[in-house]
């Protein structure tokens, strides 16, 4: 594990595992094939870039789409990770180069599209390869029961057999109900794989549902107000597409547009506009998005009802990816229905039709159910460990539902716990946050077991927990101090399971000086401009928000925050340490 923990700092920059990715990774790492189900933002693409670093030999990433290739690509490449892609755009010369650096050891992850793999050209040089692993990303393409099926994707089982050492086989998805899971596994021909089921439960998605409205007018209130905000707004049409499209940048709006009818060269002039953040908002089909990476985007607006629930939460699955909130908004009309059913009956095939029509009917129980829709989504795709309510989609703050937090509270009574009720609030956050500081390390904080636990958190989000746990009697603050916790008979209640914790928390990622994140913003937007990256591949917003909240002092404490790895310190720790001083000193 040392090896692993060496890597994982010195390249991702990130200091501790997820207890899910830990347990997926050593699965590979054994030799054994896995199917892993984790929500968008759930760190599948870790699972296999990681154990790629670790394992002898080559990891073929299959992988549906350019766009996502090329990301992933520079992306890894921007960390230090030798990696590569081969897809149509290139030269014979240009695949033959690669292929040649692959035989010579020099590359450790090639992406792949599924396409290439029934060529018997390919499949004659890579059994010439030391193959360690095949990963497949978006494993839900292959099943006809899902909602984007290809035919591509029936290439691989054959490929893998056609290989003379059989490599573990991988399996990654964030879309799949219990029959397609099945399915997948079966016609991958994964040989007694490790399941992973992670859930489909992202609490930063904020799922609000908007019934016969006017949506030109909420669409325009909408940017008009979140402006700085990147988003995507959703059509079931083209022509819908290019209608908004036009409207709003008639009146002066930053936006651009993505579908299937749009020439290549247009679409990936527009993507790029999106990505590279010179146009906030993109308004597209369903055909935009799928390896998609942009990792700010705030908002998604669905301007009509999707045709399915799958289709729906892969969608608003683009949002929020760095782990902050991302409000999600259904426009639903009930003529909605009947333009769904059109597209259905004259774009499906007739053996698909059924199958379409019944999930159409799904989403139309979505979008008319009263009760929690985090809940609705959960039990349709067999999720057991179903919420109550989530306490922040519309319906629930609606009907003036509350959050369970009970998982939250018990973490944070346990961090009290095995910090022997010692430190203040912010000591507390820092190590349930994983972070650093000088105190951490100068008692060895770092070394419990409870360090890291809630670094998807932020210390506001946190403080709010704590807030709520003294104010319903759950834990006690020390007499003559205003920040020193103590545990008290209620407080074991909760550790035990005995006694659960409800409340409301605020955003769950909040920037607490808004002048130096938009500084680190524009620092950012000039590296991407000069390097030709897209700016969340230099930082997250999430990253910039912590940043922008500790005020790091050294090129350590820098280094202490998640995502932030020893190639990004080299490149950018002077320049961002001398924003954060100069912004100290502005003040």
């Amino acid at each position: 594990m040392n090896k692993i923990q060496d890597i994982l700092e010195k390249y991702f920059g990130i200091k501790s595992l997820r207890k899910e990715q830990k347990i997926i990774i050593e699965s590979i790492l054994s030799g054994r094939d896995v199917f892993c189900l984790l929500p968008t933002g759930g760190g599948k693409s870790l699972c296999y870039e990681l154990t790629a670093m670790v394992m002898k030999g080559v990891t073929i990433v299959v992988s549906p789409l350019i766009s996502l290739m090329k990301d992933q690509v520079d992306y890894l490449k921007s960390i230090g990770i030798p990696a590569q892609y081969i897809n149509s755009t290139q030269s014979n010369a240009e695949i033959d180069r690669i292929l040649m650096d692959i035989e010579s050891g020099s590359v450790k992850i090639i992406y792949i599209a599924p396409e290439r793999l029934n060529s018997e050209f390919f499949i004659n040089r890579f059994n010439n390869i030391d193959i360690s692993q095949v990963a497949v990303d978006e494993a839900h393409c292959v099943s006809q029961w899902g909602h984007d099926f290809r035919r591509s994707y029936r290439n691989i089982n054959p490929f893998i057999k056609s290989l003379k050492k059989r490599p573990v086989v991988t399996a990654f998805t964030a879309t799949a109900t219990e029959a397609v899971r099945k399915d997948t596994i079966n016609l991958l021909g994964l040989q007694a794989p490790f399941i992973f089921f992670g859930g489909f439960y992202r609490s930063n998605l904020q799922i609000n549902l908007y019934k016969e409205i006017d949506k030109i007018e909420f669409i325009k209130d909408y940017i008009r107000s979140h402006e700085e905000e990147c988003g995507i707004i959703y059509c079931s049409l083209r022509r819908e597409v290019d209608s908004l499209f036009m409207g709003l940048k008639d009146i002066g709006y930053s936006v651009t547009r993505y579908h299937g009818g749009m020439s290549d060269e247009e679409k990936n002039e527009n993507q790029d506009d999106f990505l590279f953040e010179r146009k906030n908002v993109m308004i597209a089909t369903n055909a935009f998005g799928m390896g998609i990476d942009k990792s700010n985007i705030r908002y998604i607006i669905h301007v009509s009802m999707p045709k399915n629930i799958e289709g729906y939460y892969q969608e608003i699955g683009r949002g929020g990816r760095d782990g902050t909130l991302c409000r999600c908004h259904l426009l639903y009309n009930r003529d909605d229905i009947r333009s769904a059913e059109f597209l259905i009956n004259t774009s499906t095939k007739i053996e698909r039709r059924e199958i379409e029509l019944k999930k159409l009917q799904s989403m139309i129980e979505f979008c008319e159910t009263d009760e929690c829709y985090n809940e609705f989504i959960l039990n349709y795709f067999g999720d057991t460990e179903k919420k109550k309510f989530c306490g922040t989609c519309s319906n629930c703050v609606k009907n003036d539902s509350l959050k369970d937090l009970t998982i939250e509270a018990q973490k944070i009574l346990s961090c009290l716990y095995r910090t022997r009720e010692k430190f203040g609030i912010s000591v507390m956050c820092d190590v349930l946050r994983g972070f650093k500081g000088t105190k951490i390390t100068q008692y060895r904080l770092d070394e419990l077991s409870t360090f890291g636990i809630m670094r998807d958190y932020s210390s506001k989000a946190i403080k709010d927990v704590i807030n709520i746990l003294l104010e319903q009697g759950l834990v006690d603050m020390k007499e003559g101090t205003y920040s020193m916790l103590l545990l008290n008979n209620n407080s074991y209640k909760v550790l035990k399971g005995q006694e659960k914790v409800f409340g409301k928390l605020s955003d769950n990622a909040v920037c607490e000086d808004e002048e130096l994140f938009k500084k680190l913003r524009i620092y950012r937007k000039d590296v991407s401009r000069k390097e030709n990256v897209k700016p969340y591949i230099v930082f997250s917003d999430s990253v910039l928000i912590e940043i922008a909240n500790t005020k790091p002092k050294t090129l350590e404490e820098l280094g202490s925050i998640n995502g932030i790895g020893n190639k990004k310190i080299d490149k950018y720790g002077s320049d961002v340490l001398s924003i954060v001083k100069n912004s100290r000193s502005d003040k």
